[in-house]
């Protein structure tokens, strides 16, 4: 654990220092990665299917908001269905106007949703988005969420009805009736509907709790949550539901969880404090959980050399020394070794 902490820690120091950089270049990841998963449902516009095209267009959302790239891609949609034919862009168009109606009235963090939702649907894992948004947003991200499942299925309508739609036998005014009763008959994108805001607002309920591991809770709980009604919801409509595949998304849905409460929150509970304190109106029950931190010792290294011994404190030197001791001259008299010479003659 503590190793952990320390990486964590590594990467929001690198975050913070580079951030100018770092954050162009996650947008530019994800745009790629979205405009990518639209090629491979689509991929009508031999034009945009292109890697170059999509490379292009990720690195101009690298510098737009990520309403941007939400346009971006609804452009890319629309040229698609535009390839397969005029009445299905036109009908795109109208769909795409609704949904931009809405979701444009929130924030660029909630409209996040709308632009991961069709890229979760993509890699086979849509719980973790309203988990994900029920952990670190709230339930203004249920209107994205929901008409990024709504996107989602129409792609999958146009896909799966191209060779109708493409035909030239069939007339314009029929060509939007199978549009329109695809998607308004379209059970599993109604359950998909049902199933993300029933699971975003329980776990955003649980996880703004003061319980301990308020945010695992409520993760475990919308990852079972979502099992529940999309199994026994395709029981009851009839529904053709792989069970397999949607237990797998709820697995992942829970690991994508447990991987954002640790980066997101990392707290301690093993140490919380409950404390209560009044004045003259309130009375206040404050409950105290301090976040996990690994403090980070900086090495210092000092070089020490013989030079700088010398030079650095040369009293130091005199101090040691061993005092030299002086013998004082013997006085040396004349008169009496003349007189013992003189004796001897």
């Amino acid at each position: 654990m503590t190793t952990l902490l320390e990486m964590k820690q590594k990467i929001k120091t690198l975050y913070g220092e580079h951030e100018t950089w770092l954050l162009p270049l996650l947008k530019f990841l994800l745009a790629f990665i979205v405009f990518q998963s639209i090629n491979s449902t689509l991929g009508f516009l031999e034009t945009l299917d292109n890697i170059f095209i999509v490379l292009i267009l990720s690195i101009i959302c690298a510098v737009l908001p990520l309403n941007g790239m939400a346009v971006l891609g609804c452009i890319m949609i629309v040229a698609h269905c535009y390839g397969v034919g005029v009445e299905v862009a036109a009908f795109s168009m109208l769909l795409l106007l609704l949904l931009m109606i809405l979701f444009l009235r929130f924030t660029s963090r909630d409209n996040l949703a709308l632009i991961m939702t069709p890229t979760a649907f993509f890699f086979h894992m849509p719980a973790a988005v309203p988990v994900s948004a029920g952990l670190l947003r709230g339930p203004s991200c249920a209107v994205p969420s929901c008409c990024g499942v709504i996107l989602y299925y129409f792609m999958e309508v146009v896909s799966d009805r191209s060779t109708v739609l493409q035909g030239k036998e069939t007339e314009a005014v029929q060509k939007l009736q199978i549009l329109l009763d695809a998607l308004i008959n379209n059970q599993e994108m109604w359950l998909n509907i049902l199933a993300f805001v029933v699971v975003l607002m329980v776990v955003y309920l649980i996880s703004r709790t003061s319980s301990d591991y308020s945010w695992r809770i409520g993760d475990a709980a919308g990852a079972v949550i979502y099992i529940l009604i999309m199994i026994l919801g395709g029981m009851f409509l009839n529904v053709n539901i792989h069970i397999g595949g949607v237990i797998l998304a709820g697995v992942l849905a829970a690991v994508v969880g447990l991987v954002i409460e640790f980066a997101a929150l990392g707290i301690d509970y093993s140490r919380s404090e409950s404390t209560q304190f009044e004045d003259d109106e309130y009375v206040y029950y404050v409950k105290a959980v301090p976040k996990s931190f690994v403090a980070q010792t900086e090495k210092k290294i000092k070089n020490i050399s013989s030079e700088t011994m010398t030079t650095e404190n040369p009293e130091a030197e005199n101090e040691d020394a061993a005092p030299v001791e002086r013998n004082e001259e013997e006085t040396f008299d004349f008169e009496k070794q003349l007189e013992e010479s003189l004796k001897d003659l």
